[in-house]
């Protein structure tokens, strides 16, 4: 018996097929991301999953029972299910320890370890028109968790969100399903989010799964340039600009590439931009161009190099 099972999920939208038959299963404990482009369904599937949307078929079953929809329900939720919305409103002018003391099912302790973890032990005498957006997600999680759900479904957690709060959040998350048992699934429209915490990411283009995978797996070996593009820059060119044989195309990452002395694949260099952590550089081979991610090389415009490609890090597409 799996922990969730997703079988045959469609809904139609304004009279188009937004989810188009959705099938996956999560154990307990695995911690699974949905990603993929804007209006791709993902939003719509993690509310249906919640019983907070009905489906036009198709079938949810959490713990091995029937999600029933909101047309079943005088109150739309599922028990054990708790659903972060993108917009998490909280009540205004009220303190945080009132907003969290409603919906409390936790011992005194088991809640002081749960707001340690969300990072708002100190945000408890604030009023919730005092808080920025990053501490109102944070509180908004507390007050779902305390419910002490069994299944947390988080919708585009981070966005909206700067680099230290979202960092902060990233931590959040983690821990939350390492200390207190709980099993997540994440929506996100920007994969490179979840690379580091997923330990399966489902990828849905236009209603349907398209790939599913360990992070490495879908990072490295994706099934289509759609995929490829989730996650950040890539190579996809002829097999013959690689010096390889055949007429597929061949997919690398920038970082996979790398700069040699007077062997390999030879270029011109066309183009050189400072990421911060590293170069990318625009490298002008016969056949086409290819980007190279470098942190320790920074070869000038026009300069001629060689490029070696590191091994077992050629796709096929």
């Amino acid at each position: 018996m799996s922990f969730l099972t997703v079988t045959g999920i469609r809904k139609q939208e304004n009279g188009e097929w937004v989810l188009k038959g959705i099938n996956f299963s999560q154990e307990k404990h695995q911690q699974i991301a949905i990603v993929g482009a804007s209006g791709s369904g993902k939003s719509t599937l993690l509310k249906i999953i919640a019983g907070l949307m009905q489906a036009d078929e198709g079938e949810v079953r959490f713990e091995d029972v029937r999600v029933k929809g909101p047309h079943e329900r005088l109150l739309p939720g599922e028990p054990g299910i708790a659903y972060l919305s993108q917009h998490y409103e909280l009540r205004l002018n009220y303190r945080v320890e009132q907003v969290l003391e409603y919906a409390n099912k936790m011992t005194d302790e088991e809640a002081a370890e749960l707001y340690d973890i969300c990072r708002i032990s100190h945000l408890m005498k604030r009023r919730t028109d005092q808080l920025s957006g990053g501490e109102k997600q944070r509180v908004a999680m507390a007050r779902l968790l305390i419910g002490n759900p069994t299944l947390f479904l988080l919708d585009e957690p981070f966005s909206n969100l700067d680099y230290s709060h979202k960092e902060i959040l990233k931590t959040v998350i983690r821990d939350i399903g390492e200390k207190l048992d709980l099993t997540c699934l994440l929506v996100s429209h920007d994969p490179q989010d979840t690379l580091s915490w997923a330990d399966e990411i489902l990828i849905v283009k236009d209603g349907l799964i398209v790939q599913k995978g360990t992070p490495v797996d879908v990072y490295n070996h994706p099934v289509d340039e759609y995929t490829a593009a989730l996650f950040g820059p890539y190579n996809l060119v002829d097999a013959k600009v690689l010096e390889l044989t055949g007429k597929e195309k061949a997919f690398i990452r920038p970082e996979n590439l790398q700069f040699t002395y007077k062997s390999g694949i030879k270029g011109i260099v066309e183009e050189v931009n400072y990421m911060g952590s590293a170069y990318e550089v625009r490298v002008k081979v016969p056949g086409g161009s290819l980007l190279v991610r470098t942190t320790d090389v920074q070869p000038k415009k026009g300069s001629t190099v060689y490029l070696a490609i590191k091994p077992d890090s050629i796709w096929r597409i």
